[in-house]
């Protein structure tokens, strides 16, 4: 299953232009509607679990590679784009469909992995570009936990929940 750009994603997209140049990586790129935006800046490679996603991709003439997040990524980048899952669990939701909003029990939980993996795939002055949910739980403290200092650079409130994009980099 594809995650379809929505209102996260064009949100986070919004901020690429500021932020894209040299070897930009998407991870979970889904659609590509980020991958494809970040192309008119640099180098981009592509990365998803599902193969669909990488198949609709490599159409759009971008790079890709198939990767649960870092596991089959050596390079570093310059800036790392990622609209992760990231709502909790619900037990009522299909399993397809939880495989593209559920970031986890409590939602926050790939985005700690991704923060735990992170830091040796940014070059020296490397950024990430993230959003997620008022509903995922404390990013904030997650960011800090693994030495990312952050910007909230913009915020939406979207029904229930407030959205959030960060640019986020090493503490030096």
């Amino acid at each position: 299953m594809i995650y379809e750009a929505r209102e996260d994603s064009f949100l986070l997209m919004k901020h690429i232009k500021n932020y894209a140049k040299g070897e930009i990586l998407d991870i979970g790129t889904g659609s590509g509607i980020l991958a494809k935006e970040a192309s008119k800046y640099g180098n981009v490679l592509a990365v998803d679990i599902d193969q669909d996603a990488l198949d609709l991709v490599k159409k759009l003439g971008i790079r890709t590679k198939k990767s649960d997040l870092f596991s089959n990524v050596k390079e570093s980048f310059d800036l790392i784009i990622f609209n992760p899952p990231y709502l909790p669990e619900d037990q009522e939701e299909d399993e397809d469909s939880k495989k593209i909003t559920t970031g986890g029990k409590k939602g926050h939980e790939l985005i700690e992995r991704f923060f735990s993996q992170v830091r040796k795939h940014l070059n020296k002055n490397g950024k990430i570009l993230i959003i997620f949910s008022s509903l995922t739980g404390d990013v904030f403290k997650i960011m800090e936990k693994y030495g990312f200092e952050f910007r909230i650079l913009e915020k939406e409130k979207l029904f229930f929940e407030e959205l959030y994009v960060c640019l986020c980099k090493k503490y030096i």
